[in-house]
């Protein structure tokens, strides 16, 4: 119940106990006064009949005459004249009902006062004894029409007193509201902090919440920075800190695994000719400078772009992933550039060798074979010369020649309804299914495509949104058709175009039962590079009940430092940190660290592409709270 209502009570309350208080009083004393009055009335009009009777002749018509004449003149019940025998010489008395109040209100408060008596003499002699009785019809109309007057004053103070006390309570708690709004936020898992108010009771709240948002962002501050710490320490190659082999080799794998915009890409090969002379030569502090210069330049390429990777697959070699550049001459031909420039910054006087190789993937080819024709690459460019730079093609042969064909076949199929979902469970630990994940699947020539393959495309023609678009139809219907959660992505396109999300906000609120049905994804680098939009998306959501969160979350999970204040409710961590969970202690550590932080927020960790019983086994115990991938299974406990 609201204070203003609370309020409402409390007058009313107190307003009914003054006026039942007052009413009592002030009819009580009424009706005291009423029948002094009334008494002394009779009395002096029954010693004033009386006088006049004495004086007159005593025949019985006279004296009939006379009390009947002073019985019409006058507002009276009773007019009696006995003998001193007791025998009605005369008598007027008035047979009507009292209409100066209603029936309830006379029985509840009588008036009765005395009658007046004197004595009528005839000479010497007592003639009779009169009795006068005024009528009460007036004096109840008279206490009744003040009651009435009371009642309306007070009920009109009462409500003059409502309404000044509502405007006082709502000035006064005017800052109620943002505290309010600070709970609210804190319920939901956005820990924000607020202007402190004027009124005391209400500042020392807020100071209070407003510490504990401080405390529990400093808390995740903290340990965001030890989780960083860690995965440096576990992932990450002591000298130059690029990611080592074994985590350069599980982001190859995820990579390979993806079916969003950037399911294919390049993979790129350096390598340091004959380091051990290079040692020798120089010496190993500059040696080892040059290798950092090397990795710096490696690094940078890689940091402006979003899911590219560096890595040092051993002491010489050096390698660039690129998710969705599939230019690889002209991405090869700049790595080349950069690198040889670091070289000879360094080395003016020594010629070293570091020929580069470049090769496409696609999205389901094997890890093998990636490499296979990667080193094959680098091993022909080693050959040609110190410097060569040698580019292998791969991946899968584009079914359209240039983007233009590929625009018409996109645009086509999403026309003619050439979009469905695929379902692939994602389970608790126990066994129970939380939803479906559902990606796109596009009827390309007769033959439904997975999104790997026509993504890259889809994105680079910039009509993404339109897919989603699509995407959210399909999965709508499909939660209408058989009740099942569905799980969706939104790429990083969509959530930074304003027509979009206005198209899926009027969806969702067209259909709120179906709606809340509904997990919605945005991967981890597009909530990065657009936070602003992706904090719009959370917060326009929350009310329609369906779930948000972020997918491939792991090595940038620490930059997400306002993650807290959006309300999100389930990240899902990246395949390159899963990968062989069951037997990596840094990722283990890692993966525990990056759970406690989530669920200091509330928040549900599922695991991406789980491949191996072990993994699935492993995962519960490291806080994992779903998980997904090819060796999940419906209803299957881990």
């Amino acid at each position: 119940m609201s204070l203003i209502k609370q309020l409402w009570i409390a007058i009313a309350i107190v307003t009914l106990i003054a006026l039942g208080g007052s009413l009592v009083v002030s009819t009580l004393s009424a009706r005291h006064y009423l029948e002094q009055q009334l008494q002394v009335k009779n009395l002096d009009n029954a010693t004033s009949l009386a006088l006049s009777l004495s004086q007159m002749p005593k025949d019985a018509v006279t004296v009939e005459l006379q009390i009947s004449a002073q019985f019409d003149a006058g507002h009276y019940r009773l007019i009696r004249l006995t003998s001193p025998t007791g025998e009605v010489l005369a008598e007027r008395e008035y047979s009507g009902v009292l209409d100066g109040a209603p029936e309830w209100f006379i029985s509840l408060i009588p008036i009765e006062p005395h009658a007046g008596v004197a004595q009528v003499q005839d000479g010497w002699r007592q003639f009779g004894t009169l009795t006068l009785e005024s009528h009460q019809r007036y004096a109840y109309a008279a206490l009744w029409q003040g009651t009435l007057q009371l009642l309306g004053w007070f009920a009109l103070g009462g409500v003059l007193t409502g309404l000044i006390g509502t405007l006082i309570i709502r000035h006064i708690t005017r800052p109620l509201g943002r505290v309010v709004e600070q709970a609210e936020a804190i319920g939901g898992r956005r820990f924000v902090t607020t202007p402190e108010p004027s009124t005391r009771e209400f500042r020392s709240v807020v100071r209070a919440m407003n510490t504990l948002s401080e405390r529990v962002r400093a808390i995740l501050a903290e340990e965001s920075r030890r989780l960083e710490q860690l995965r440096r320490q576990t992932q990450q190659d002591e000298m130059t800190g690029l990611l080592n082999r074994g985590q350069f080799l599980n982001q190859l794998d995820s990579a390979l695994s993806r079916d969003d915009a950037h399911a294919a890409g390049t993979l790129l090969l350096a390598r340091v000719g004959d380091l051990a002379e290079l040692n020798q030569r120089v010496g190993r502090g500059a040696t080892d400078r040059l290798l950092r210069d090397l990795a710096q330049q490696l690094a940078g390429l890689a940091g402006g772009n979003a899911n590219w990777e560096a890595g040092r697959m051993n002491g010489s070699d050096f390698a660039l992933l690129a998710p969705g550049r599939e230019d690889a001459g002209e991405l090869a031909h700049e790595l080349a550039r950069k690198l040889h420039d670091t070289l000879d910054a360094h080395l003016n006087d020594v010629r070293v060798a570091l020929p580069v190789a470049a090769t496409n993937y696609a999205a389901g080819e094997n890890r093998s074979q990636v490499l296979a024709r990667a080193d094959g690459a680098l091993a022909t460019a080693e050959q040609a010369g110190d410097r060569s730079l040698r580019v292998e093609s791969g991946g899968t042969h584009a079914p359209y020649p240039d983007l233009q064909s590929w625009r018409a076949a996109l645009l086509s199929a999403i026309e003619r309804d050439g979009v469905r979902l695929g379902a692939y469970p994602v389970v608790a630990n126990d066994g129970r299914l939380l939803h479906d994940e559902a990606p796109i699947r596009v009827l390309l020539d007769g033959i439904w495509q997975p999104a790997g393959f026509f993504m890259p495309h889809a994105a680079r023609l910039g009509v993404m949104p339109r897919f989603d678009i699509a995407v959210v139809h399909a999965a709508l219907r499909a939660i209408a058709h058989d009740g099942r959660e569905r799980g969706i992505n939104v790429s990083a396109e969509s959530l930074r175009d304003a027509n979009f999300r206005g198209e899926l906000f009027s969806l969702l609120q067209a259909d709120p039962a179906t709606a809340k049905r509904l997990w919605l994804e945005v991967p981890e680098y597009g909530a990065l590079r657009h936070l602003a939009e992706f904090r719009t998306l959370c917060v326009a959501l929350q009310p329609l009940g369906c779930r948000v969160g972020i997918e491939h979350v792991g090595a940038h999970f620490g930059e997400l430092g306002d993650l807290h204040e959006l309300g999100l409710d389930y990240v899902k961590i990246d395949a390159a940190i899963v990968r062989g969970i069951d037997s990596n202690a840094g990722n283990q550590a890692f993966l525990r660290g990056l759970c406690m932080i989530a669920h200091s927020l509330g928040l549900m960790t599922i695991a991406e592409g789980v491949s191996s019983a072990a993994e699935q086994k492993a995962l519960p115990g490291l806080g994992i709270d779903g998980m997904t991938g090819p060796a999940v299974r419906e209803g299957a406990a881990a």
